[in-house]
């Protein structure tokens, strides 16, 4: 993808065990429907991690996963090292896991800075006790020291002209952004990022593809991502799964993931079939 920086990936061939998040024989069922079957694998701190796969394939489904939001029906789920399996997503976001929605879950009613601030509550010490007695004690220091941490996220996603723009009355790809923003005020040192180039153009893809990478190797996060543009993906992960069906059938490099013949099949729709053969004529 033009002007997106490729990712290094020889440089996270980290071992097995410094896996930050780890999925072991995940599956997820609803009712008749089998969401995910026997999912695998594990996430290295500091990598960009993409999950792609066709429609239905389950992707969104893992990433609820890890989030919280589903429990798997069997297989557990760890983060460093911790069985997090049975933990509500505010347990886990108190621990450092946090992530984007597919469709925008933004306060419409609200500001920008609002709706970022909302995403520090987890990391705020100040209780209604101490609130009461504001002036009193160091909740008005804490609540500047979160101001200016959502002030530096602000500038570093480029909506300053927006801060106190009520979120509902911005364009598609401002929400987004606002969104990342909010998910990021967490502070998270994993985060999962749903779709977050969907409904973009060009340029807006551009420039939310660099400040992915930058929260990557800048901010020191790990990123999970589920993106539909193959370019972008390719571009800018370290390491691919591909889903079909609920199943795991690639993982790897970007590189290895798109040698894979069942990559090609399930997901860029090619076949094995020999080029070299000639063509049925259409009727």
């Amino acid at each position: 993808m033009p002007g997106v920086p490729a990712a290094t990936h020889q440089s996270h061939d980290t071992p097995a065990s410094a896996a930050m998040f780890e999925a072991r024989g995940v599956s997820l069922r609803f009712g008749g429907v089998q969401a995910l079957t026997d999912v695998s694998f594990s996430i290295r701190k500091g990598e960009l991690f993409s999950i792609i796969g066709p429609n239905g394939a389950g992707k969104t489904s893992m990433v609820n996963c890890i989030s919280g939001r589903y429990r798997p029906t069997t297989g557990k789920v760890f983060f460093n090292g911790r069985d997090i399996t049975g933990m509500t997503p505010n347990h886990r976001a108190s621990l450092g896991i946090g992530r984007t929605f597919q469709n925008l879950a933004l306060f419409g009613h609200m500001t920008v800075l609002d709706n970022i601030m909302v995403g520090r509550h987890h990391l705020l010490k100040n209780n209604f006790l101490t609130g009461s007695l504001y002036w009193l004690t160091g909740a008005r220091k804490e609540e500047l020291a979160h101001r200016r941490e959502v002030e530096e996220i602000i500038d570093f996603l480029e909506i300053q002209h927006v801060r106190k723009a009520v979120a509902g009355t911005l364009s598609y790809g401002l929400r987004k952004r606002v969104e990342l923003a909010r998910a990021v005020a967490l502070k998270p040192d994993l985060i999962l990022l749903d779709e977050p180039m969907a409904g973009m153009n060009l340029e807006e893809k551009e420039d939310m593809a660099r400040y992915i990478v930058d929260l990557n190797e800048e901010w020191g996060m790990t990123v999970v991502m589920i993106e539909h543009d193959m370019g972008v993906v390719m571009d800018i992960s370290h390491r691919v799964m591909v889903l079909e069906f609920g199943k795991k059938i690639a993982e790897g490099t970007p590189e290895e993931v798109l040698a894979d013949p069942r990559v090609k099949r399930a997901y860029l729709g090619e076949d094995d079939e020999d080029e070299t053969a000639p063509a049925q004529e259409v009727a």
